[in-house]
């Protein structure tokens, strides 16, 4: 152990050796910088830009570039950066964190590398806690980056999407690390090329990088939207449904538990629902739910496959026979299930799109941080993130006085101490930031503290606004200001007038929160540049973190004492450390819980980029999508094929494979058993594709341009694809839920959700590829169709996702066909059968032309 702490040490002066060198080479452009006239300057960026172009990496320009901004930061703002802020600039440029404490002025730090890599024109994204600090942020550094010739763009969540996307092409972006996430999952919702706002992930300083990459890790993003709460649907294709006779109407494929509708079925939904054409792409939603009616009533089987109690479905479970309390079926199934049985159809909302902070800030081809209380986490950002956090000396030395824990018996005698502590220090003057954990406390403290006639603020992160005012007045005079231990993250603390005669500013931390780098955070509100200050953590033994972790030890140790009264006090370092060991095993705990969710999250991450990618290629393709199609019809075809193809040829399921050409590919008339018949499977396979690329070429042919066809495809397989892809989502979501039970079975429920999971995807892709097949074979070929986006959502916050529709290229206004109707015309009409030639003599069906109108 002695050795490592020894390689640790050694390696962190190594480092700091390093970096010192080079912002010693910064500082020699200093006298060369200072002699440039404002215009010379601000032509460093054109030159830097074409010096990058031209091949120099950014780290040889670094140098250079460090010391153009140091001089403008001297212009614009009056701030020259210290030679350790120049450490810490090289340590974010490095991808990497440097802890910096408070007050030594991380924000003019992260102008350096941010200028530098913005100057690649691939966008720098500055990320915040707040908007507040967002919004401050980008308005007093954005006139630094003007000066340089630099763009800067706000995003946050009042914005349009044309604000966005305005913000995401600006050369340096601040925003929220929600927002930023929100916009992602949205990018990848969204159906058309323009409706995207953000560029591809480039570099991202993360300001607070401990409060945004640790603590709000546990929690995934996540866009939900209703699922199908068309009830009254359930209700009619049910009610369909169960009048259709098998065989005429539909048919079964036992081996495989598919049903299909016959062409007789078909032409009864058309007229039963009134319809042109039941595949046509408007009906996607009436097919789905046809689909799982038909599946509800004559596959589903009640008391074997679910049981119907107290008016509410419940799955049983194939392999136990139990009852699977708190599961439902996905893709509308258990809804169709429940209209069959007549019990109350339950609305659901499913996750649509999700994502946790770790694996979003992990697409950023370099990502780095800021924070005052970084290395008691190094080992996570180092295993989760690949950063390493390097600690940065201060500008000058730390004389802040921090005591030693105080322990008091009970609650009530800690918080008495705490109030007669805050009040001799509000008579001489002192300022003190009182910390809480919880609202609660904080409100309980305030009441105390009015009781005895001390004016104070009330701080508890409700408004970002009020929370900045008042921590930049906490260092008056004589103030006293309550916080959660949180408040005031971003915002430095600055002492007035005859504060330092009285001791600087006063930090009591009124219990120790759960994480040692939330109580340094608090403490070092203290003590910044040098200045005096002092902090003092009052415990009790009926403190939440002391009752779960440290109590006992603790108790002990003060019966060893013998301490009995009420209102006896503890100080000593051994109670600090016995503290700080209860709170290393709560940040144990925290970690294997962010680990677990990113491990879970891990499975769909994979997922997730399979499909985004291929979703990015349809939207932005250029070109006919006709081969990737005709690759979606073959290996659905080979699909059906090898499934019914199995064992002995006498055991084949010819049948079946018949049934699937007549559903997704041919008219049900026009393959036989017979045309099956003597083949081997790869024959078979050849044989329907080649019927199927006849057809598949008349309905290309059908469309008037390529412009049309593309756009045609584009609406087929984004329309499956999304559907897909958000009911794949939900039932992911609810296979996590369920696989925690397994390790009852001695089964490791991560390496289930992995291989069940592996086996939902492959059938997933499986699914789009038979229904996209169905839906470009079947449907009829209109010029007019628009891409939608699937479901209205809601994020887990109030953000509204942008739901604007933008009209395709190359669309018709629906209308009356361009024909001059006679009486004869409309005679004729009145005994005109749906499917006859349309009257009018365009050479339509009837129901396609003017059917329509009359």
């Amino acid at each position: 152990m002695a050795n490592v702490l020894k390689r640790l040490i050694e390696n962190d002066k190594k480092e700091l050796k390093r970096l010192d060198g080079i912002a010693n080479k910064i500082e020699e452009f200093s006298e060369d910088m200072a002699k440039l006239s404002d215009e010379q300057l601000r032509g460093k960026t054109d030159e830097f830009k074409q010096r990058y172009q031209a091949g120099e990496t950014l780290d040889e320009l670094l140098p250079e570039a460090f010391a153009t901004v140091r001089e403008a930061a001297k212009r614009v703002l009056g701030l020259y950066p210290y030679h350790v802020q120049l450490m810490g600039g090289i340590v974010l440029h490095d991808g990497n964190i440097p802890e910096m404490k408070t007050g030594e002025g991380k924000t003019l730090t992260a102008t350096m590398p941010v200028y530098l890599n913005a100057i690649t024109g691939q966008g720098v994204h500055v990320v915040t806690v707040n908007e507040y600090l967002a919004t401050r942020d980008s308005t007093e550094m954005g006139e630094l980056y003007n000066f340089l010739g630099l763009t800067v763009g706000l995003n946050i969540n009042s914005k349009s999407s044309d604000e966005k996307r305005e913000a995401y092409n600006c050369d340096i972006t601040y925003s929220t690390n929600n927002e930023l996430g929100f916009d992602y999952l949205r990018d990848n919702m969204v159906v058309y090329r323009n409706q995207m706002v953000q560029r591809p992930l480039n570099y991202a300083i993360v300001d607070e990088t401990d409060s945004i990459l640790i603590d709000e890790a546990r929690t995934p993003l996540i866009i939900s939207g209703a699922a199908e709460k068309s009830t009254a649907l359930y209700n009619r294709t049910d009610n369909f449904v169960k009048r259709l006779v098998e065989e005429d109407d539909y048919k079964i494929d036992v081996q495989s538990k598919t049903i299909g509708l016959t062409e007789q079925g078909i032409a009864k939904a058309e007229k039963n629902f009134n319809l042109e054409n039941l595949y046509d792409i408007e009906n996607t939603a009436l097919t789905h739910h046809m689909d799982q009616a038909l599946r509800a009533n004559y596959i589903m089987l009640r008391d074997i496959d679910y049981v119907v109690q107290e008016g509410k479905v419940l799955i049983v479970d194939q392999f136990t026979g139990r009852i699977m309390d708190g599961r439902r079926y996905s893709d509308g199934l258990h809804q169709a299930i429940e209209a069959k049985e007549g019990v109350e159809i339950e609305d659901e909302t499913k996750t649509m799109a999700t994502i946790t902070f770790q694996n979003y800030f992990r697409m950023y081809k370099k990502l780095s941080g800021m924070t005052g209380t970084a290395k008691t986490e190094e080992e996570e950002f180092r295993e989760i993130y690949n950063i390493e956090v390097i600690q940065i000396p201060t500008n000058k030395p730390v004389i802040r006085e921090d005591h030693p824990d105080l322990l008091y018996p009970t609650l009530e005698s800690k918080f008495h101490a705490v109030v007669q502590d805050i009040k001799e220090r509000h008579r001489k003057g002192q300022p003190l930031l009182v910390g809480t954990v919880a609202v609660e406390t904080s409100e309980l403290l305030s009441n105390m503290l009015n009781e005895d006639g001390i004016p104070h603020e009330v701080l508890n992160a409700k408004n970002h606004f009020k929370e900045a005012e008042i921590i930049m007045n906490a260092g008056q005079k004589g103030a006293v200001t309550i916080a959660t231990n949180m408040a005031g993250r971003g915002t430095d603390i600055k002492l007035g007038l005859g504060v330092i005669e009285v001791g600087g500013l006063a930090v009591i931390g009124t219990e120790r929160h759960e994480s040692r780098r939330i109580d340094n955070q608090l403490r070092g509100r203290s003590g910044r540049q040098g200045d005096p200050g002092v902090s003092q953590f009052y415990l009790s033994l009926e403190d939440d973190l002391m009752k779960r972790f440290g109590s006992e030890r603790i108790k002990a140790f003060l019966d060893r004492l013998n301490v009995e009264d009420e209102d006896a006090v503890i100080q000593s370092k051994m109670l600090t450390r016995q503290v700080e060991s209860a709170q290393k095993r709560v940040e144990g705990n925290n970690y294997d819980t962010r680990k677990n969710v990113l491990q879970y999250d891990d499975v769909m991450r994979e997922q997730r980029e399979v499909i985004y990618k291929q979703r990015q290629d349809v939207i932005m393709a250029e070109q006919d999508l006709s081969p990737q199609l005709l690759n979606m019809v073959r290996r659905s075809i080979s699909r059906v094929v090898d499934g019914h193809t199995q064992g002995e040829q006498k055991d084949w399921n010819l049948e079946g494979i018949k049934d699937f050409a007549g559903n997704a590919l041919v008219h049900e008339d026009k393959i036989a058993v017979s045309d099956l018949e003597g083949k081997k499977p790869q024959e078979i396979k050849d044989y329907l594709l080649e019927r199927a690329k006849e057809i598949f070429d008349m309905k290309v042919e059908q469309l008037q341009s390529p412009e049309q066809l593309l756009e045609f495809q584009k609406v087929v397989i984004l329309r499956v694809v999304d559907t897909k892809w958000t009911d794949h989502i939900d039932a992911m979501d609810q296979l996590r839920q369920s696989v925690g039970l397994r390790a009852y079975g001695q089964n490791n429920p991560l390496v289930e959700y992995q291989t069940e999971g592996y086996k939902m995807f492959e059938d997933m892709v499986g699914a789009i590829e038979y229904e996209v097949t169905r839906l470009f074979m079947k449907a009829e070929i209109r010029q007019n169709v628009q891409r939608e986006q699937v479901g209205e959502t809601q994020e887990t916050h109030p953000v509204e996702a942008d739901g604007d529709q933008v009209p395709p290229a190359n669309s018709q206004t629906r209308g009356v066909p361009p024909t001059n109707l006679t009486p004869e015309m409309i005679e004729q009409f009145k005994h005109a059968g749906r499917n006859d030639p349309c009257p009018c003599g365009s050479g339509k069906k009837f129901k396609n032309c003017h059917g329509k109108e009359v």
